[in-house]
């Protein structure tokens, strides 16, 4: 079994983590909260850990299989003998879709054997003025 080390991070906030090839999910895909004005004044003020946040994320069509793609990739990785792997996971701001994504996969490799470590980087920092709010 390997060590993973999930991180989620927003890339507006402009100072990505590193590591030398590291595993890259990218969530701009999947449904943002601040992009929808239905959800945008309760939910943006929640983060990927609530499960309101989840579910509205998770609603996105093709989710579920979005989140089976990552898991393959980086269980591929261990299946080649990886020890160590790093998984970098991205939205905008780092306070939604990416939380929710690193959760699922910190769940799921944790109940197949790996030991799992997660830092949500940008969980905390200041909601970013949306991309593409309407």
């Amino acid at each position: 079994m390997a060590i993973v080390r999930i991180t989620s991070y927003g890339t507006g906030h402009h100072d990505n983590p590193t590591a030398p090839d590291p595993v890259v999910v990218e969530t701009t895909t999947l449904h943002n909260p601040p992009d929808d004005p239905a959800v945008r004044a309760t939910l943006t003020q929640l983060t990927g850990l609530h499960p309101d946040v989840a579910a509205y994320v998770l609603a996105t069509p093709g989710a579920h299989d979005f989140l089976d793609s990552a898991l393959a990739g980086i269980e591929q990785r261990a299946a080649h003998g990886e020890q160590h792997i790093d998984v970098h996971v991205h939205c905008y701001g780092g306070r939604h879709r990416s939380v929710v994504v690193a959760e699922l996969l910190s769940i799921a490799l944790h109940a197949r054997g790996h030991h799992v470590d997660i830092t949500h980087r940008h969980i905390n920092r200041p909601i970013l003025p949306s991309r593409n709010a309407a």
